[in-house]
């Protein structure tokens, strides 16, 4: 069933134009409910989860709340993680193509303090940022939060769970009274209803998303042997044949170790935990993203903000500790009107647990033993490629260290590839151009020629360093 047109809404029509191009035609359920009260002005205290088109839900008001002729910091949105404050940046920008000339700029930690305190004195208009590196901005007084019109939580109740309360709060305490502000949250527990109560004027409550949401995903409970975890979690894989699949652990060992199980086994996989460094987490998830990794183990702060269209399924490799981490996990995948998969594996001794679970969740999920099971779901044969039940990819990521602050454009590494480059177009995958680093996927059988090329020649008529990842 389709959804509203944003043309309901009486945006001006290069807006509208804008939105169109991006792929924006019918508005999501939270869509919807959230940017008619978000426009008239009104606070808003909204449930989505992860793939419900939230970030346009807060981003086309955002926008039309700022005035682009006045050089200050006027909106503010705050998020859990690096992870989401680089993906929220990125789909605001591509919104912000109308009215133009909005600056954003992104505040997180593993990137010079130096670097944003330069771009924050560039005029910018909307900040978006992590709490902690927000506030670091502030009392180094780089920040002023003095013209903020409009101010939004973004995944309000995971900040909360790793401990950025504190931080929220003194933010929303030196911002002005009068502003606006939009809360957004998978659940409701009571730290957010207070944090709502203490911060917000009458906000409208939109209920999108709620546990009902997920009649998309095919979930099950996966019975395995103690001990059998790692042997379960291929089994799944080579039966379940995915494109992607994202699993999750509750400890950063266990994600190691499954990790390096999985690999042993000839999958193309990666780790994604809090012991890496920033800069490595972003190449894993560039490459889980653009499909030159096509299995992720992942703990749950490790894996805040990653956003994929076509992830295939999502397996708990534990069982969450809790009903709204299980909620948080499982809605990466189905997205968009599309079917998903999600599994959680369980041994004898986890059983108490989750009986706990879903009784919680009010689901009767069905239990299966997983050395029974056939093909599975609405998503059975993805991905067969001829390897032997191994997932390999056929994709190769290159990074190049330039990013848009040298100007660097998709278009330009496109050119270089496939221009003096000789490489066919359709060689050539996803591009993605952060700030200060740009990433190119390439078929395999072209990633030498793709790297000698990059590495060897110009773009935009400078040399960058290149490497495979």
């Amino acid at each position: 069933m389709k959804g509203r047109p944003f043309s309901d809404l009486g945006l001006p029509a290069a807006q509208l134009a804008n939105l169109e191009s991006l792929g924006y035609l019918d508005m999501t359920p939270i869509q919807s409910e959230a940017i008619p009260p978000a426009l008239e002005g009104k606070d808003l205290i909204a449930q989505a989860r992860t793939g419900s088109g939230k970030t346009a839900a807060f981003g086309i008001p955002l926008l039309q709340a700022i005035d682009v002729g006045e050089p200050v910091v006027q909106a503010l949105v705050i998020c859990p993680t690096r992870e989401l404050t680089i993906q929220v940046s990125g789909e605001i920008r591509r919104l912000a193509k109308y009215p133009g000339n909005v600056k954003v700029v992104s505040l997180y930690g593993g990137q010079p303090t130096g670097l944003q305190k330069s771009a924050l004195r560039s005029g910018p208009h909307i900040v978006v940022g992590t709490p902690g590196r927000i506030k670091d901005h502030i009392s180094r007084e780089n920040l002023s939060l003095a013209g903020i019109r409009m101010a939004v939580l973004d995944e309000a109740d995971r900040m909360l769970e790793m401990g950025f309360l504190p931080d929220v709060e003194d933010i929303l305490a030196m911002s002005p009274a009068g502003r606006r502000t939009l809360l957004f949250s998978a659940t409701f527990p009571d730290n957010i209803l207070s944090l709502s109560a203490r911060f917000q004027r009458d906000p409208v409550r939109v209920e999108v998303g709620a546990r009902s949401a997920h009649a998309d995903i095919e979930q099950k409970l996966l019975a395995c042997p103690e001990g059998g975890k790692a042997d379960a979690a291929a089994r799944v894989l080579s039966r379940l044949r995915p494109q992607s699949a994202l699993f999750f652990c509750n400890t950063r060992a266990a994600a190691a170790e499954l990790s390096a199980h999985l690999q042993s086994l000839g999958h193309s996989v990666a780790a994604l935990h809090g012991d890496l460094e920033q800069r490595d987490r972003e190449r894993i998830l560039m490459r889980f993203r653009h499909g030159s990794c096509r299995v992720l183990a992942a703990t749950d702060v490790a894996a805040r903000g990653l956003d994929i269209e076509d992830l295939s399924a999502v397996i708990n490799y534990e069982a969450p500790r809790d009903p709204e981490t299980y909620i948080h996990r499982i809605g990466r995948t189905g997205r968009a009107g599309k079917t998903g998969y999600a599994a959680t594996l369980f041994t004898p001794s986890e059983k108490r647990r989750i009986d706990d679970l879903r009784q919680a969740l009010g689901m009767d999920i069905p239990i299966e033993a997983v050395g029974a099971l056939g093909a599975l779901g609405a998503i059975a044969g993805e991905g067969r490629d001829g390897s032997g039940g191994t997932l390999k990819s056929d994709w190769v990521t290159l990074s190049i260290a330039a990013g848009r602050k040298e100007k660097i454009r998709a278009g330009d590494i496109l050119g270089s590839l496939t221009g003096e480059g000789g490489i066919a177009g359709e060689a050539v995958g996803k591009i993605d151009v952060t700030d200060y680093e740009a990433y190119v996927s390439v078929e395999r059988k072209s990633a030498q020629r793709a790297f000698s090329r990059l590495d060897g020649g110009k773009i935009k008529g400078r040399k960058y360093k290149v490497r495979i990842l």
